[in-house]
């Protein structure tokens, strides 16, 4: 399993502090989901090694408008192994699920942001996935922490009717607020979520990085065209 983090300058923790709480909660690996005007410097293979987790280089797009998000998604596509548009605007949220390019729509209920199921249809159809963003449900109190829970209810079967696909993040910004993975499926059964598509949600990010890495590897010629690691005698296998 893993989770989605902000780094220093975006979040308060370094990268390594990040991964160094990730492995000690039990996860699999890490997704670095800086926005793209607070990226963070880090070495992701060194860290990756020291502390035996996997560390996935990710962006998160944060645009005013489609036209201008559309531009950083194409910027950031080739070099990111997960790329995250940051949602809660509706014009964004409709751009994001249109867009076969873009892995994740993140937290599309925040702010004024509006999701419904002509949106989650859309998500199905392109395979973006929807982010449940558990964060304001264990760090917000009050009337915030119950209309977030009001909101993840709503989009949780939203997208459950379409059949699209989702990821799940406590949505960090410092290693004090990572959780372990059982502390994210508790929550998530508390405000109604299944156990197990918690732990999925969380399993899904690794499942995107590995995915898009195959893709971007040198074995990859165009979509859906692949060289075969030639044998000993010359042969293609």
């Amino acid at each position: 399993m893993y989770e989605a983090v902000y780094a220093h300058p975006d979040g308060d923790s370094t990268v390594a502090r990040h991964a160094l709480t990730a492995a000690d909660s039990g996860y699999d690996g890490i997704v670095v989901r800086n926005h793209g005007d607070e990226s963070a410097e880090y070495d992701a293979e060194a860290i990756a090694d020291e502390y035996g987790i996997d560390v996935v280089e990710g962006v998160e797009v944060r645009a005013a408008d489609p036209s201008r998000a559309s531009g950083f998604v194409g910027n950031y596509r080739d070099d990111r192994s997960v790329v995250v548009v940051h949602g809660g605007d509706r014009r964004i949220n409709r751009f994001a699920v249109e867009q076969a390019t873009v892995d994740v729509l993140a937290h599309p209920m925040r702010e004024d942001g509006d999701f419904n199921h002509v949106l989650a249809n859309a998500a199905a159809d392109n395979g973006v996935r929807v982010e449940f963003d558990f964060g304001p449900v264990l760090r917000a109190s009050g009337g915030t922490r119950v209309r977030a829970i009001k909101a993840l209810r709503k989009l949780r079967e939203l997208v459950a009717d379409a059949g699209a696909p989702f990821v799940v993040s406590a949505s960090p910004s410092n290693h004090l607020q990572l959780r372990a993975p059982r502390d994210v499926v508790a929550v998530g059964e508390t405000v109604g979520f299944d156990a197990d598509a918690v732990r999925d949600g969380l399993a899904e990010w690794g499942r995107v990085a590995e995915r898009n890495r195959d893709r971007r590897s040198d074995a990859v010629v165009e979509p859906g065209v692949r060289l075969e690691d030639a044998d000993s005698d010359g042969d293609t296998e």
